[in-house]
C-alpha cells in the first residue's frame, strides 16, 4: 500500500530555516504529483505548495511564495519542503500528500488527494 513519511519538523527561531523531506513508497513516485499541507488546531488543513510529476512545474500559497521551495528527487522517491524565513504563523502539523492517480495536475484542494503521511510538527517561536 501507498505510504508516505515525513521528517524533518522541529523547533526553530524566527527567521531561521527547516527542510522537511517526504519519503514515499508503494506508488510509482517519478508519474506522481505531489503537495504539501498543513494544519493547526481548530483550523482546516491549508494547502502550502505543490509539484508537477514531471517535476518541472510547482505551485505556492501566496502565504509562503518567495520563502518556501517544493522539490523532488526521483531517484529517492522523496519530495522537499525548504522553508526559510519562517514566521510564528508558519507553525503547524505539516503534511504531505498525493493523488489517488498518476500523471496528475497541480492540485491545491485537500480533497483531489488521497494518500496522507501522518504528519510532521514545525514550531516556529518569535
Amino acid at each position: 500500500q501507498v505510504q508516505l513519511v515525513e521528517s524533518g519538523g522541529g523547533l526553530v527561531q524566527a527567521g531561521g530555516s527547516l527542510r522537511l523531506s517526504c519519503a514515499s513508497s508503494g506508488l510509482t513516485f517519478s508519474t506522481y504529483t505531489m503537495g504539501w499541507f498543513r494544519q493547526t488546531p481548530g483550523k482546516e488543513r491549508e494547502f502550502v505548495a505543490t509539484i508537477l510529476w514531471s517535476g518541472g512545474i510547482t505551485y505556492y500559497a501566496d502565504s509562503v511564495k518567495g520563502r518556501f521551495t517544493i522539490s523532488r528527487d526521483n531517484a529517492k522517491n522523496t519530495v522537499y519542503l525548504q522553508m526559510n524565513s519562517l514566521k510564528p504563523e508558519d507553525t503547524a502539523v505539516y503534511y504531505c500528500a498525493a493523488p489517488k492517480r498518476a500523471y496528475s495536475g497541480l492540485y491545491t484542494g485537500t480533497n483531489l488527494y488521497d494518500y496522507w503521511g501522518q504528519g510532521t510538527q514545525v514550531t516556529v517561536s518569535s
